[in-house]
């Protein structure tokens, strides 16, 4: 499989909030993250670093 886990940088640590993610969109919000069974999950962040060949989609938390 291709899809990734995403990770949320927290304190310098990944934190998990999304796996088997397969399509990543940008939303008015921030990003929208869909997985491969079609669930969708909206975060106020931004793309920090794509691991691909560890599958991983790391995130910061978008301050305001």
């Amino acid at each position: 499989m291709c899809e990734a886990n995403a990770y949320v940088l927290k304190n310098g640590q990944e934190e998990l909030v999304f796996e088997r993610v397969d399509r990543v969109l940008p939303h008015e919000r921030g990003l929208l993250l869909q997985d491969i069974f079609g669930r969708q999950l909206i975060l106020e962040a931004r793309i920090k670093e794509l691991a691909l060949v560890d599958h991983k989609i790391i995130l910061e938390r978008i301050e305001k």
